[in-house]
């Protein structure tokens, strides 16, 4: 059975593409991308969508009189496509409670630090201001808090003398995109278990 997939984007999509050619190169089985959805009108990651004959859709957040009539129109869109796994890939919104609600530990959040350190945006350059020694990033479950919730894998990287925030942050992407397709890999295959905060590889 073939899990469909939908990624919630902002921006340049880098994630999302390491998912696309995961899946095109057989990494990731059973699975395929239905639909990219972007609260950003002009956002790159809808072109890398189309640039492989995903359908995308854009819903425009100004259009809705507040987050919960603009995720009721999202959560339509992903109802309409089938969809079994939510992934934020560079999504810049906090996601509400209907929409966790509707999807409970199907909900995957990539983020640029090791939680729970380093919360909300910019975290590479708090990481970097704070004099951390190892960096890295986290694949988590969402829950209602913000990058708070069950944590599935996180990769370590080492903070060198010479780096700037940018440096650091090109390192740790490059972790980011090995380790959110391994997450996926393990959840399409049904070997992620939810025990409280624990997330068990079975």
């Amino acid at each position: 059975m073939t899990t469909n997939i939908a990624v919630l984007v902002s921006g340049r999509g880098s994630n999302l593409q390491s998912i696309i050619d995961n899946i095109e190169n057989g990494y990731i089985k059973d699975a395929k991308i239905s639909v990219v959805i972007s609260d950003v009108g002009d956002a790159y990651a809808l072109e890398r969508a189309r640039n492989h004959g995903i359908t995308d859709v854009f819903i425009d957040p100004s259009d809705y009189s507040g987050k919960q009539e603009y995720e009721k129109e999202l959560m339509e869109v992903l109802k309409d496509n089938d969809v079994g796994l939510v992934l934020l890939a560079g999504y810049m919104r906090l996601v509400g409670k209907d929409l966790i609600a509707a999807y409970r530990n199907s909900i995957i959040n990539i983020h640029p630090a090791l939680l729970p350190s380093f919360k909300g945006l910019h975290a590479q350059q708090q990481a970097f201001e704070y004099g951390v020694k190892v960096s890295g990033c986290t694949v988590h479950f969402v829950d209602e808090g913000m990058d708070t919730g069950p944590i599935i894998i996180q990769k370590c990287v080492p903070v060198l003398d010479t780096d700037t925030a940018d440096d650091l942050a090109a390192r740790i992407l490059e972790q980011e995109h090995k380790i959110f397709p391994e997450a996926v890999k393990l959840f399409v295959e049904g070997k992620l278990k939810v025990e409280g905060r624990i997330v068990v590889h079975t």
